[in-house]
């Protein structure tokens, strides 16, 4: 537990990483919360289940141009001062849903929301690494990921019994409180992380041909963003296949729940396991698991809780990938270009988001729900492929066996 503690001068202390979790792990409730309801909640105020993947899609390009906008902000600021202001902003904006009445309200909001959220995962990841030997990238992303899923282990139950009984205002109040008490929290630990560069790249089409011009970051850009693909369809897409089949906001917490445990008890498992055996193995195995559930899933989707139970199995596989995709882009990053690169990096979010979002949203206009699973399947089989392409990374044997 060296990871969490250490003692300094007979005291023992929280690490830097032990402070981050902490704060990861509040913000992360609110986010539980806010996922729980956000595409039955974008229902009631669009109107139908398709112009939901369109109008998060819309926002999703947004988001892509503002991960880009922002990298000379993220190289000359203060990375802890630029986390700690984006927990406030984005508090103040779930207050703001929380009392929305309006919508051109709605749409202001959920592009701060957008642009802050860009911010906060931006520096969220160097501060990280910052604070991470080299050794142990993989390690302290597993531990990230695993507070994390405890987060979206208890929040899906709880918004979801509020939701029902309280409505969808009252989650985004509470989880607008969640996210302030971070903000308090992470001031309280004084996290510095100023890790400030002097020279500017502000060039946005020179900074995304940069980036893809190396073939090992381009391969592990979409291999993040396949975990973000495969969460997009479970997040937004199956809360409407829960609702379509006559169920309530209840049973997609009780979903959400169930599919996070396997990520909390195998997540850190695989982290430091990828650290011994290399990354590509756990790669291939993660996604080929992955799409071989959606496939199953796509003959059995008349029956949803047997779908819903295939569904929570397909987290086995996501506790491969989940943590060890954004550990592998770290280790094959160099130092000077973290700033610079990890930003773009984190478009894999809003590309594959996108991509999924407005490929789901046009099979529902021609298609049954069923042939979303399919669609789903093909996707994660490709990234299945695409793992084989991954550079033989072992943190273990490069930087020293822990």
């Amino acid at each position: 537990m060296s990871v969490m503690f250490r003692k300094h001068r007979g005291v023992f202390g929280f690490t830097g990483i032990a402070k981050l979790a902490v704060v990861g792990f509040l913000v992360a409730i609110a986010a539980s919360f806010v996922s729980t309801i956000w595409a039955v909640y974008l229902e009631d105020i669009l109107g139908s289940p398709y112009l939901v993947g369109y109008f998060s899609a819309s926002m999703t390009i947004i988001s892509f141009i503002a991960f880009f906008v922002i990298i000379p902000f993220i190289e000359k600021s203060n990375k802890a001062r630029m986390y700690y202001y984006s927990l406030f902003g984005i508090a103040i904006v779930y207050f703001g849903f929380a009392f929305l009445t309006k919508i051109y309200f709605f749409v202001f909001l959920a592009l701060a929301i957008v642009i802050l959220t860009a911010i906060r995962i931006s520096v969220w990841g160097i501060m990280i690494k910052d604070k991470s030997q080299k050794k142990d990238v993989s390690r302290n992303e597993g531990l990230m990921y695993t507070f994390f899923n405890i987060a979206f282990l208890v929040g899906p139950l709880a918004a979801g019994l509020f939701a029902q009984r309280y409505g969808n205002h009252f989650v985004f109040l509470v989880a607008g409180v969640f996210v302030f008490i971070a903000f308090l929290v992470f001031g309280f630990f004084k996290v510095r992380d100023a890790n400030i560069q002097k020279k500017v790249d502000g060039s946005l089409v020179k900074n995304f041909k940069n980036f893809f011009k190396d073939k090992d970051r381009a391969v592990a850009y979409f291999l993040g963003g396949g975990v973000n693909l495969w969460w997009v369809f479970v997040y937004l897409f199956i809360p409407l296949y829960i609702v379509l089949n006559g169920y309530d906001v209840l049973w997609i917490g009780y979903f959400f729940a169930a599919v996070v445990i396997p990520l909390i008890l195998f997540e850190y498992y695989f982290s430091k396991l990828a650290g011994r055996v290399g990354f590509k193995k756990i790669f291939v195995l993660g996604f080929l698991i992955v799409a071989l559930v959606s496939l199953v899933c796509f003959f059995i989707s008349s029956n949803i809780i047997l779908t819903l139970g295939i569904l929570v199995l397909g987290s086995f596989g996501m506790a491969m990938v989940e943590p060890t995709t954004e550990a592998y882009f770290l280790d094959i990053l160099k130092k000077k270009d973290e700033c610079r690169f990890y930003a773009p990096y984190n478009t894999s979010i809003d590309v594959t988001q996108f991509l999924g979002e407005v490929s789901a949203a046009t099979v529902l206009v021609f298609l049954p729900f069923k042939f979303v699973f399919l669609l789903f399947a093909v996707f994660m089989f490709g990234l299945f492929l695409l793992s084989f392409k991954t550079k033989k990374v072992i943190e273990n044997r490069i930087y020293g066996k822990v």
